[in-house]
């Protein structure tokens, strides 16, 4: 007969269970120190995405963050409305816009960066630079191979 959990277990046993407590523990906050700023944590996923991918269309964004279009639209929207990054024609498709990042949006961006490494330190204080590494890489392999599911609507909240 197996041995029933105890408290300490019942609240570890699962991985998305020590992922849902992870998660509050980062989201909240970063959040909070985002807002410091007035970026959000979607807004500032956007703005560090557009530091790797410069110069991406809107479907390139979307499906790289796996957003839904009218979500990446509004998003997009509203980096512009502050001044953060802008839509001009792309280059090699005259019927896409390619986004990019204004002085102001790389500057901020870094920012934000520092805001997210401060945050990671804190809530993951307790593991070495090794096991943080490691823990990376299999959040990667696991994400990369998790069921796929619907894209993130801005009605499920940030």
């Amino acid at each position: 007969m197996a041995a029933e959990p105890t408290p300490d277990t019942a609240l570890s046993e699962f991985a998305g269970q020590l992922f849902f407590r992870l998660w509050r523990a980062s989201h909240t906050r970063i959040a909070a120190a985002l807002e410091s700023v007035d970026l959000t944590p979607a807004r500032f996923g956007l703005l560090n995405l557009l530091g790797a991918l410069e110069g991406a269309n809107q479907q390139e964004l979307g499906s790289a963050m796996g957003v839904d279009p009218s979500t990446m639209v509004q998003l997009i929207d509203e980096l512009e409305a502050a001044g953060l990054a802008k839509r001009r024609p792309h280059p090699r498709d005259r019927r896409a816009r390619e986004v990019v990042l204004t002085a102001k949006g790389r500057r901020l961006r870094e920012r934000g960066r520092q805001m997210a490494s401060q945050v990671e330190d804190e809530v993951l204080g307790g593991l070495t630079p090794g096991q943080r590494r490691d823990l990376l890489k299999l959040l990667r392999l696991a994400n990369s191979t998790a069921p796929p599911q619907p894209l993130w609507r801005a009605e499920e909240g940030d």
